[in-house]
């Protein structure tokens, strides 16, 4: 029995090890709430400038840390290093590129359909007149965006491959850049950044979503997180409900809030606001639809490194008491 017990002390200890990985007996919760954001981020944003997430988070003891990020992908990127445990608002393609990088996430909410918040741009002075015009131009787009869906789908509206087109994978700020200066002839961008270019460029719209996408934007979690804290993700999902429904019924307001985020004028932020719906729901199996066809539409076009079954990832749901 004496020469036993170092092998079973041993084995003892390496249980408690597994039960503790595993989030097991005496896996302590996580305290802070880590949230990837970008620029567009409205809901997120504004709850972050006043503070009222922290607050409502008080009384289960969780802290929030922010972290800002130029686009949706490198969001999802950190989220599947374990980096940050939820995102913001992110376009319906991150997700399906997500996916296909066998990113272990799980939805958490969704803002409804804004089809009119993205758009194909051209410069106020192009002859480039309808999207079939857009064969063997350069376009700037940010790859692996809505934008980048719109895009796909505004070409195979007029019978045109990805390939018919030169792309040029740029962030928003630089592809607005690109396309002032002439080294793009189109820019396939969304709200703010759109409004923005329409106001302050004269950018015409060649193409907007209407038709072709939904454009819905989604919230996404780590597995890890949407398991162990169900209950931190049910305040931060009411909380962009309650925000959502505020800038529909406060514009003005809201636009000066968002102003001095952005750094945009009011204005600006007014057209970007009426285009987004803001309206916060939970994401059900039978509304992926557009996900599968976004998923397949890339994977065409050999843009993903495999095939995606869309419906396939993790769905939150809030905690019965």
């Amino acid at each position: 029995m004496i020469r036993r017990l170092p092998t079973l002390l041993s084995a003892a200890l390496g249980l408690l090890v597994l039960a503790l990985l595993s989030g097991g007996v005496g896996a302590a919760e996580p305290k802070t709430l880590r949230i990837g954001l970008q620029k567009s981020s409205t809901l997120i944003s504004l709850l972050r400038q006043d503070g009222s997430l922290e607050k409502a988070l008080e009384p289960l003891g969780v802290t929030v840390s922010w972290h800002e990020f130029t686009s949706g992908l490198p969001i999802m990127e950190a989220l599947n290093a374990g980096q940050i445990d939820l995102s913001a608002d992110v376009a319906d393609t991150v997700p399906i590129f997500a996916q296909a990088a066998q990113a272990r996430i799980t939805y958490v909410a969704e803002e409804a359909a804004s089809p009119t918040a993205q758009a194909i741009l051209v410069a106020a002075d192009s002859p480039i007149k309808s999207v079939a015009d857009l064969k063997g131009r350069k376009v700037a787009v940010t790859k692996g965006a809505g934008s980048h869906y719109l895009l796909l789908a505004a070409l195979a509206g007029e019978s045109l491959p990805f390939k018919a087109i030169n792309p040029a994978y740029l962030t928003p700020a630089d592809g607005r850049a690109a396309l002032a200066s002439g080294n793009v002839d189109a820019w396939v961008a969304w709200d703010p950044f759109l409004s923005a270019a329409q106001q302050q460029t004269g950018a015409r719209v060649l193409r907007d979503g209407t038709g072709l996408s939904l454009y819905k934007r989604y919230y996404l979690a780590s597995d890890t997180y949407a398991g162990r804290r169900p209950d931190v993700l049910a305040v931060v999902v009411a909380k962009l409900g309650e925000t959502g429904a505020w800038v529909k019924a406060n514009p003005a307001e809201a636009a000066r809030r968002l102003d001095l985020l952005w750094k945009l004028d009011e204005a600006v932020v007014l057209q970007a606001n009426e285009r987004r719906s803001y309206k916060v729901d939970l994401v059900r199996r039978d509304g992926l639809r557009e996900q599968q066809t976004i998923a397949d539409a890339f994977r065409a076009e050999g843009l993903l490194p495999r095939a995606v079954d869309a419906s396939a990832l993790g769905l939150w749901e809030p905690p019965t008491r």
